[in-house]
């Protein structure tokens, strides 16, 4: 399926999810349980096989996505939402989908997204200083997603809409090694 159609279905089913959450104001509880699954995504190869697996059922897919759901403790809204999903086959659009209402709730909210990616795991108080200074920068309310990338060995990656900052210490080797070809 061509990505442009996943983008389309990710963004219909975002914003049904985030048109019901609002109308049971559930948004803030839907969306905590969006980034659980949503690290759950990046953690476990095994959940993103049952995801992306054409071999299981759509019963089987449903009943794996409802005990994930009871056992997440998530909203009934949220485990209604994935078993939709499981018995729709578009679990493998979940990623989209999650990004898509991530982003609703951030425009709903005034606020502006940052991707970050850094090598390690920041702390909560590293967060918020990153949170004060983007907000410093863009002038505005920012809602950070960090996202831990060990490749980078060192430093962070930070996108905020079409600018981005790279500080990564894998791009500064990078950037020494060509400077290095230039001189031999």
């Amino acid at each position: 399926m061509p990505s442009e159609t996943i983008g389309v279905i990710a963004e219909r089913y975002a914003t049904a999810l985030f048109e019901l959450a609002e109308s049971q104001n559930a948004l803030d509880l839907v969306a905590s349980d969006l980034k659980s699954l949503k690290a759950m995504i990046r953690d476990s190869a095994d959940f993103n096989r049952l995801l992306d697996s054409p071999v299981l059922t759509r019963a089987e897919q449903g009943k794996a996505v409802a005990a994930l759901a009871t056992a997440a403790k998530f909203n009934t809204l949220t485990a209604n939402f994935l078993g939709l999903a499981a018995t729709n086959r578009r679990l493998s659009s979940l990623p989209g989908i999650i990004e898509c209402f991530l982003g609703l709730l951030a425009a709903k909210r005034g606020e502006i997204a940052a991707k970050v990616l850094s090598a390690v795991e920041l702390t909560k108080g590293q967060i918020a200083a990153l949170e004060a200074s983007l907000k410093t920068a863009f002038v505005g309310n920012v809602a950070v997603d960090v996202t831990v990338d060990p490749s980078l060995l060192g430093g962070l990656m930070v996108n905020v809409g079409s600018r981005m900052v790279d500080s990564s210490l894998k791009t500064k080797l990078q950037h020494l090694k060509l400077a290095m070809k230039g001189v031999g």
